[in-house]
């Protein structure tokens, strides 16, 4: 970075080379700042003056740092960083995984950002936008306060007590020690330590309500698998039952019906939609799409068909 005469654009690459979070030796700061010592002193108190937390400590070994305080400071972002969050911002505010609590957070932090970027940056986010398209994501979103609170206790090793609602509707307390918090598929889940049940259990954020903390601590377990990660897309691999069916309704009726039951929906041309699921069993499924009171056709597997078929006939002799 070459040398900078004016003083305020001099204090906004310090305040910009401040933000990447390192420490800053003076020397290597003023040098990569182009100025002498005693200027970057000046302007470090100049930066003071206005709010922002400089710690510094003299002499040997002595350092520059930029620390949280009581406010946000504005964040200075080069080109690339500019158009990677605009982006984010965009996928954010389309995506099915939307905040709930606050549904427009994301769309008013991108009209901001959009209104103090550069024409040139402003057309290039714009054209990526046009450019790309978001599919539908499975489930529901997932509050900022609910991610905060389940983060924080996962963090600080502290017990979790919540409501939580299974694939089929039925919902039971939990307790829980969070372990980690996983992001896949467009979905949150929470991989933690059942007390009830003495076992690693998985479960999906947006199936969970009236969490809270309990205030007791606990020694983390010994996870088994390499990562939170690897465990949960064991899990979710593990041997199930690819079913699709079409329904002889519109997507705006199924959806409700379908809201919380897992898998994917899709509008078709002709006024139907189509469903496609991952199941443990036949037999759960057969129950769940029976009691939908709409006729619906079995794409595939064609061992699902067979079943419906058997079980038709049972019912029928029953109910004669």
């Amino acid at each position: 970075m070459g040398p900078v005469a004016d003083p305020s654009r001099r204090m906004l690459a310090l305040l910009s080379t401040l933000q990447d979070g390192r420490t800053w030796s003076g020397a290597d700061l003023a040098a990569r700042l182009g100025t002498s010592p005693r200027t970057l002193r000046r302007d470090v108190d100049r930066l003071r003056e206005l709010g922002y937390p400089v710690q510094a400590r003299p002499g040997p070994g002595g350092h520059y740092r930029l620390v949280a305080g009581t406010a946000m400071p504005p964040l200075l972002l080069d080109d690339d960083e500019a158009v990677a969050i605009a982006v984010g911002l965009r996928l954010a505010a389309s995506a099915r995984t939307q905040l709930d609590d606050d549904p427009g957070a994301a769309q008013r932090a991108l009209r901001k950002l959009e209104q103090v970027l550069p024409a040139r940056l402003r057309h290039k986010v714009t054209a990526l936008h046009r450019a790309t398209e978001t599919a539908p994501g499975p489930g529901a979103g997932v509050g900022t306060r609910l991610l905060g609170l389940v983060g924080t206790a996962a963090a600080q090793h502290e017990r979790l007590v919540f409501s939580y609602r299974s694939r089929d509707g039925d919902e039971a307390g939990r307790r829980v020690e969070p372990y980690r918090l996983v992001l896949t598929g467009r979905r949150w889940y929470l991989l933690g330590w059942d007390l009830d049940r003495a076992d690693w259990r998985t479960f999906r954020l947006d199936r969970v309500t009236d969490a809270r903390t309990t205030g007791e601590r606990f020694a983390p377990r010994e996870l088994p698998a390499d990562s939170a990660a690897a465990y949960l897309d064991a899990r979710l691999k593990a041997p199930r039952h690819r079913a699709v069916l079409t329904f002889d309704a519109p997507y705006e009726r199924m959806a409700d019906r379908l809201a919380h039951r897992d898998g994917t929906l899709e509008p078709l041309d002709d006024g139907r939609c189509r469903y496609t699921t991952w199941v443990d069993s036949f037999e759960w499924l057969a129950v769940t799409t029976a009691i939908l009171g709409v006729d619906f056709r079995v794409e595939e597997p064609a061992g699902f068909a067979e079943y419906c078929a058997r079980l038709g006939d049972r019912l029928a002799r029953v109910a004669g």
